[in-house]
């Protein structure tokens, strides 16, 4: 298995719809994009503010195969995703690893 982390960094904060909306985006990823397990996704509740550096949502997918997380990136459901993002993403961080246990 692999996983996909993201955390996104905003220009400004966003509206409360506007999180719902982004998180419903990634949620629908499940069941739509295959060789997808699971996703959890969240705005950052900011236990450790001075660690967050800004980043207020984050992502985490996990993927059967190598090939099923490399294939994620320009599938359709992830596309639309992505648009959402524009005008609005400062910054993005990810990490990709396969998972050893």
């Amino acid at each position: 298995m692999y996983e996909h982390l993201v955390s996104f960094r905003f220009k400004e904060e966003l509206t409360p719809e506007k999180e719902q909306e982004l998180l419903d985006s990634l949620y629908s990823f499940k069941g739509r994009i295959p060789g997808l397990i699971d996703v959890t996704a969240g705005i950052n509740i900011k236990v450790e503010p001075e660690n967050a550096h800004g980043f207020t949502l984050g992502l985490r997918v996990t993927f059967e195969t190598l090939e099923a997380l490399r294939a994620y990136g320009p599938h359709p459901a992830h596309q639309e995703f992505v648009k959402k993002l524009d005008g609005i993403l400062d910054q993005v961080v990810v990490m990709d690893y396969a998972v050893s246990r």
